[in-house]
């Protein structure tokens, strides 16, 4: 049986790593595998769908399938999950101690549709109490100038957003100009240990672990995009797909797990991962609906309050049906 080519672009993640290789296969499909720089990716796939399966930005996968009638569907594989309110930085001088002295505040970021900014917006309104409306949004590259947003918006009433051109906001976050941003990179007056930049928490980690313990909620970054069409003329493919990430990840988990082995040069990998383990009672990167439904529920409600998505859905609305990452018999 000849096996139906496929291309697949995703960026470079061990637990994609034994699919790449070819020693996991997908039943029935010859993947060929592309790669290219993540944001490359998401552009290219976002305007062109030049490829049949793409990793994703989520916040710009839910804003176009929000749009009715689109030629995308999900894979409930998740290439990257972050914990974000270590994303949040503040200028040292602002007179910002806690979430709540956000308020009233200038706060840049990337992009409104970003998935990181999804995420923290979410928890400085639900968690912090801070209205979105009580802040003033500046849109702006975190280093580069001239960033914009790759999809519609419908903004939330009273709600203020404006673009800054030609500035960045690693420029504008130790000058001033913005009191605080939101992004999913480190900033480069951060990472050069510039005291005029700190994060909101002394301690982030902290405040994410409790936030997880409180909420059940391990934020998904990026999502496995598929065309319908191809689905249409080879409704298997979704599945086998399915079956050959979570087999790759598997296999990814168990070499994490080997605590004989030293296989990654990180000391003391195997205490944390198993204070890790016992933390997300047992599988820490889970695909699937069920196993993530409440990420995936606070993820699409943000998305649809902060007018990135078009309408408000919920997780079988963006994934096909009867999918599950394995069969009990």
């Amino acid at each position: 049986m000849r096996k139906l080519p496929i291309t697949i672009a995703t960026n470079d993640y061990d637990h994609f790593r034994d699919f790449k290789s070819g020693a996991v296969a997908a039943q029935g499909i010859d993947p060929i595998w592309l790669d290219h720089e993540i944001h490359e990716i998401f552009t290219r796939f976002a305007a062109k769908r030049e490829w049949h399966v793409s990793e994703m930005s989520f916040a710009k996968f839910t804003a176009q399938v929000s749009q009715g009638d689109c030629d995308i569907i999900g894979l409930p594989v998740f290439p990257s999950r972050v914990f974000r309110l270590s994303s949040i930085y503040v200028n040292a001088d602002a007179g910002i101690h806690s979430p709540a002295d956000l308020r009233g505040k200038r706060i840049g970021l990337p992009e409104w549709a970003q998935t990181a900014a999804v995420y923290t917006r979410g928890w400085l309104e639900h968690d912090a109490g801070v209205p979105l409306t009580s802040v003033q949004w500046v849109q702006a590259g975190t280093e580069d100038k001239g960033r914009t947003e790759k999809v519609p918006l419908q903004l939330p009433n009273g709600l203020s957003l404006v673009r800054e051109n030609d500035k960045t906001l690693s420029e504008m976050i130790v000058t001033g100009e913005v009191d605080a941003i939101m992004c999913a990179s480190q900033p480069s007056p951060w990472r050069r240990g510039d005291k005029r930049i700190r994060r909101l928490f002394d301690n982030p980690r902290a405040e994410e672990e409790a936030w997880f313990k409180r909420t059940g909620v391990y934020p998904i970054m990026h999502v496995i995009a598929i065309r319908k069409d191809m689905l249409e003329e080879h409704p298997w493919v979704a599945r086998n797909l399915l079956l050959a990430f979570e087999e790759s990840k598997r296999r990814c988990m168990a070499r994490i797990f080997d605590g004989g082995v030293s296989r990654y040069p990180i000391p003391w990998m195997n205490d944390e991962v198993n204070r890790l383990k016992k933390l997300f009672d047992g599988d820490f990167y889970p695909y699937g609906i069920e196993p993530n439904r409440k990420t995936l529920e606070m993820f699409l409600t943000y998305c649809f309050e902060q007018g990135v998505a078009k309408r408000l859905m919920q997780p079988e609305d963006i994934f096909p049906e009867g999918l599950s990452p394995s069969v009990k018999t």
